[in-house]
């Protein structure tokens, strides 16, 4: 498999885990009620802190287009850089969690982040020509040949 289609796919299968996880915590006891109040968490619904959340989950589905769309070299760094960044953001709903849900979610996340940054780390380097090949770029045939 092309390795910006592993990555891409990757980044695909992490944003389902955010999303599930995520929903399936609108079943916790008490949930409902603190977002109708405007809580979530320790936190209050605000204009920041949806923001603030959006742009949190924007970038890593961002990257099931950019792992495809971006340079070579871009590419592999923006995985290397942005996968291991979300490593920690992974682990951070771990804090105080007491459904399990939250420990599968977080364990599979992170263990697809590492397989992110694994697949960013073994990208073999590519030349120029090889990288507007891979790219589907013209290049340029000099006249005569």
């Amino acid at each position: 498999m092309p390795v910006r289609t592993k990555l891409s796919v990757l980044w695909i299968t992490v944003m389902f885990l955010y999303v599930y996880v995520d929903i399936f915590g609108f079943y916790l006891p008490g949930t409902i009620e603190d977002i109708l109040v405007g809580r979530v968490w320790e936190f209050d619904i605000s204009q920041g802190w949806v923001f603030g959340a959006l742009a949190l989950m924007a970038i890593p589905a961002l990257m099931v287009f950019l792992s495809l769309a971006l340079p070579a070299r871009m590419a592999r760094w923006s995985n290397l850089v942005i996968g291991g960044l979300y490593i920690p953001v992974s682990l951070f709903n771990l804090i105080d969690a007491t459904w399990a849900h939250y420990w599968l979610g977080a364990i599979i996340e992170v263990g697809l982040l590492v397989l992110v940054v694994r697949s960013a780390w073994l990208w073999p380097r590519v030349t120029d020509r090889a990288d507007r090949a891979e790219n589907h770029t013209a290049t340029p045939v000099p006249a005569g040949r």
